[in-house]
């Protein structure tokens, strides 16, 4: 087998340790859930990382350097991370890293940083039936997902939704109150790849519904960074002091011109 795409789950991890509703859907965290069946797929290996593990939120060392996809839920701490961390991520990203964001990492630092937008959008928290509809069946996140996902219970999401216009717009999620919503997004940042999917609020068991579940392992071979290696033009602005063609007149320069 090729080698295994290196995932990373990252979580704030701050509504699951509280004894509620949250813990009881996701009593090891949402970071677990997630990555409980992802790994599960023969061709991805699964770490995970929350906000509160050490000084750099799990995501020191040699974490990203070590990490293919990183997968990133926040909520209500989008500010307790720390910018340094913010700018590695957003360097990671450009060299070829993946990045999906989920639900509320839709303010997130990671995601607004390479976004450069705001991320902010309308929201209702009522509980309502939500019904996300595939518009582009022809991508790869879209393979063996049905053309809708029922879901009985989400919180409302609704536009305006302050993003840069997505490179492929995948799901457009309904909602009963009359709300739609861009809700499966995708870019490219530099070298790499970048997902936003809407479903997820924590206090309904989102990451426990299969077709959710297929759709984020989906999302995470599309991020998988596949392409030319060559980091000539990632960061730098070189000087090309060689040519292809001959050039007319090698040692004319702009001061010999009369304008």
């Amino acid at each position: 087998m090729a080698d295994k795409i290196n995932v990373t789950v990252w979580n704030e991890y701050r509504h699951e340790v509280k004894p509620g509703v949250i813990q009881m859907i996701y009593p090891k965290g949402i970071h677990e859930t997630i990555a409980s069946f992802l790994r599960k797929q023969p061709d991805m290996e699964v770490k995970t990382a929350w906000l509160d593990k050490d000084k750099d939120h799990g995501l020191g060392g040699d974490v990203l350097d070590e990490t293919d996809v990183l997968i990133w839920w926040g909520h209500g701490a989008h500010q307790e991370v720390n910018d340094e961390i913010v700018e590695d991520v957003q360097g990671h990203v450009l060299n070829g890293m993946g990045f999906i964001a989920l639900h509320s990492s839709h303010m997130s630092k990671p995601f607004t940083k390479l976004m450069g937008t705001s991320g902010t959008l309308t929201w209702r928290e009522k509980a309502e039936k939500s019904h996300v509809w595939c518009v582009n069946p022809y991508h790869p996140i879209a393979k063996g997902v049905p053309q809708v996902i029922e879901l009985a219970h989400e919180e409302m999401y609704g536009e305006f939704f302050d993003i840069p216009t997505p490179d492929d717009l995948v799901f457009i999620s309904w909602f009963e109150g009359g709300e739609v919503f861009r809700s499966g997004n995708c870019w490219h940042r530099g070298k790499g790849k970048v997902f936003y999917f809407q479903p997820g609020h924590e206090t309904f068991p989102i990451y426990h519904n299969p077709e959710v579940q297929h759709v984020i392992t989906n999302a995470v071979r599309w991020c998988k960074f596949e392409g030319s290696t060559d980091t000539r033009l990632i960061g730098t602005c070189p000087n090309q002091n060689f040519t292809i063609n001959p050039l007319s007149d090698p040692n004319k320069r702009e001061e010999d011109y009369d304008f």
